[in-house]
């Protein structure tokens, strides 16, 4: 039981990590003007839900599995989604705005959370990846 949830989890964390790599592409494709702003906002505006839930299914399966480190390791990512997905301002597109993605250096906020967001998720992949090869050990 233990092994497949971080099987789960690492499976899970993987699509993070690829959720967190399209950011970043995407983000430096709007930097060097190679596809504008209401593109890349509506591009990455439809992976926002996804990730919200993809890190809410890692936390509660860490919370059910009684596996507090990790846990509360992914609450504050998981609370930080959720706090930008219910702060958008009304009238915006979403998280993404194309009128505002390029005022008070939005951009390189929204870059530098994707960088964050994908170290975190790269040392989660480890840390569930030594989980699951120490469940299956000790099964």
């Amino acid at each position: 039981m233990e092994a497949a949830v971080f099987i789960l989890s690492l499976v899970d964390c993987c699509a993070l990590i690829f959720l967190s790599v399209y950011f970043i592409i995407t983000l430096s494709d709007l930097e060097c003007d190679y596809i504008n702003a209401r593109a890349c906002c509506s591009k990455l505006n439809k992976w926002i839900v996804p990730e919200l839930i993809g890190q809410a299914l890692a936390t509660v399966l860490m919370l059910v599995s009684m596996h507090w480190f990790v846990f509360l390791l992914n609450l504050p990512v998981a609370s930080w989604n959720v706090y930008r997905f219910l702060k958008v301002p009304m009238g915006n597109m979403g998280v993404f705005d194309p009128t505002e993605i390029h005022n008070r250096g939005q951009l390189k906020t929204h870059m530098k959370e994707a960088m964050i967001k994908l170290g975190f998720h790269l040392l989660c992949f480890f840390i569930y990846l030594y989980s699951m090869i120490l469940a299956l050990i000790n099964d």
